[in-house]
């Protein structure tokens, strides 16, 4: 899939929708790339890491990421991945989500997913058909799920996204606001402002949200509880594990079995 955009043109100018599964080992990289339909990645095992130039999501199983049409796109894979991906057909869109985001994938969506994933690309559906049905109510689906908070957002500015790439290359570092401020030679209360304004989010909020979404990812490949805990800024595994039950809905250890997030 480094360059499915021919996938498109297998869609059927009468389906509402289209669907694939693809297998993929742990570190498998997607290069950047981009699709003119709106798109839903969704990975049944393993967690996907997609990047955009406004920022990146991470999502574990029961969750998917919603791209919206031309928005250029990196993948990369966390432990061993089992992708399923649902291209959506234009027609569909103004009631479908007007942003790219997460979004909760519940079983009877996970069901019809499958489903459509055994349907093929490009049979052209009767409009009355179970198929025609079925990849319908796929997409009716689509639009009653939550959006998840899954989301990083990376600053345009150059000076505080160069921060934020650091801040995720070594998530444990105890740096503070002030000295952060000092490297780019401003005032701390200008730091907060420009950081506010540059992601939507208090920067205590985006590096605590950064260390939380980066965890899940070692998490991913089987890593330790306390192992991801101190490489990613807490001093202990009770204090981790709290923190990632206030924001996942679910301790650490039991994330990927039960897929629990706050209200669910």
């Amino acid at each position: 899939m480094d360059n499915d955009d021919h996938y498109q043109d297998l869609i059927a100018a009468n389906a509402p929708c289209g669907a694939l599964a693809i297998d993929y080992p742990h570190g498998h990289v997607i290069a950047p790339h981009r699709h003119p339909h709106a798109q839903l990645l969704y990975a049944i095992e393993g967690v996907l890491c997609v990047e955009t130039a406004d920022g990146r999501w991470v999502v574990p199983p029961t969750r998917g990421v919603w791209l919206q049409p031309e928005v250029e796109h990196q993948v990369r894979m966390r432990g061993d991945v089992k992708m399923r991906t649902v291209f959506i057909n234009t027609p569909e869109l103004p009631n479908l989500p007007q942003q790219s985001c997460v979004l909760d994938i519940p079983p009877l969506l996970r069901e019809l997913i499958v489903s459509a994933v055994g349907l093929g690309l490009g049979a052209q559906l009767a409009p009355d058909s179970r198929a025609w049905h079925l990849l319908r109510l796929l997409v009716l689906e689509l639009r009653t799920v939550p959006v998840l908070p899954l989301y990083l957002p990376l600053p345009a500015d150059a000076g505080l996204r160069a921060i934020c790439e650091d801040l995720m290359r070594e998530p444990d570092q105890l740096v503070t606001v002030e000295q952060l401020a000092a490297r780019l030679d401003i005032a701390t209360r200008t730091f907060h402002r420009r950081f506010l304004s540059g992601t939507g989010m208090r920067f205590g909020h985006w590096r605590q949200q950064a260390r939380l979404l980066l965890a899940l990812e070692q998490l991913a490949r089987g890593d330790k509880v306390i192992d991801v805990a101190l490489a990613h800024g807490y001093t202990s595994q009770s204090a981790f594990a709290a923190m990632f039950r206030k924001h996942f809905g679910s301790v650490p250890s039991r994330f990927f079995s039960n897929g629990s997030l706050p209200g669910h």
